[in-house]
């Protein structure tokens, strides 16, 4: 099964195609390589998968829609992977039109490739955890029937916005469709705008760290890995005709902000100089997913514990940087 991957040069596009090319599945990967984060990270996560014989990359910008249908049609997969998106929180209060670059015209320019290809079968598309908005630690865990109508950043209203574009589509067009909400992803080949790569920089170069939400903040941090066992979990149960699925991918264990910065020292052998700082505009209190939906699904069930997940980075973080 050919299948497509947007974003094939981030981090969890990468561990993607990786898992399937694995498994036999020849991939086409799509990145703009844009400069968000240093583009050499990317080119050396593509790299990796230009080891692979059944990988082709294709360096591309989501939103050219000409070219993006083009593409989906002459490579013909049965299976398209939308996970290229503008990431972050913070950086969408200084840069919003590059969310409405690639989180809207870029969703949409998918949607409309994969409607005019009659080799696609399923579109699997990425969203996000922030379309829940804030809510306080404790209680159950966020579920996919809550509301999700007080985005509290413009990243979170812009990936709530390609859910509903989506499901627009599977309605109008019978496109089956399945969108996944990840919660707070980690693991080597990370994004080095995340608090815990951030964090590790900084330690090992002996800097203070600052400390958002006095670190009270709860985060469900999922290891990549598990990650895509969701994501091929959702590929290989696909949606049906016109069904536009919602699905969380996530740990189920949040995990207070303190007590991550605890186990990364422990990982270092080093520990932080703390400042602490109060919440930044656009962050959530906590995150929690109810993973119960996906479990039925395909028996879903995250398997890697912070403890062991921030070792692992911490491995990967000295051999590439050494």
């Amino acid at each position: 099964m050919t299948v497509l991957v947007t974003g094939a040069a981030g981090f969890i596009g990468m561990h993607v195609c990786e898992r399937l090319l694995a498994r036999g599945d020849p991939v086409v990967g799509v990145d703009v390589f844009n400069t968000y984060y240093d583009p050499a990270l990317k080119r050396a996560r593509a790299a990796r998968l230009a080891a692979h014989a059944g990988f082709r990359m294709i360096e591309l910008d989501i939103a050219e829609h000409e070219a993006m249908a083009a593409l989906v049609r002459e490579t013909g997969p049965e299976t398209v992977i939308h996970l290229a998106a503008q990431a972050g929180v913070r950086y969408s209060l200084e840069h919003p039109f590059a969310y409405q670059r690639s989180n809207l015209e870029g969703h949409l320019s998918v949607l409309e490739a994969c409607r005019h290809a009659p080799a696609v079968k399923h579109l699997v598309y990425a969203s996000s955890s922030s379309v829940y908005g804030d809510r306080p630690l404790g209680g159950s865990g966020f579920r996919e029937d809550d509301p999700a109508v007080e985005p509290v950043s413009l990243y979170a209203a812009t990936k709530r916005s390609g859910e509903l574009m989506s499901a627009a589509y599977a309605r109008l067009y019978g496109m089956p469709q399945s969108g996944l909400r990840f919660f707070t992803v980690y693991g080597p080949w990370g994004r080095p705008d995340m608090a815990y790569f951030g964090f590790t920089q900084k330690i090992l170069a002996g800097q203070a760290i600052e400390v958002f939400g006095e670190g009270r903040m709860a985060r469900d941090f999922t290891y990549v890995d598990d990650i895509v066992d969701g994501v091929l979990g959702v590929v290989d149960h696909p949606a049906g005709a016109g069904e536009a699925r919602i699905f969380n991918i996530g740990d189920s264990q949040p995990i207070e902000l303190m007590e991550m910065i605890s186990l990364l020292e422990r990982a270092l052998g080093r520990e932080a100089v703390k400042q602490m700082r109060p919440m930044q505009a656009g962050d959530v209190t906590a995150t929690y997913a109810d993973v119960s939906r996906l479990n039925r699904l395909c028996g879903y069930r995250a398997k890697v514990g912070l403890r062991e997940g921030l070792e692992r980075f911490v491995a990967w973080y000295r051999g590439y940087f050494a």
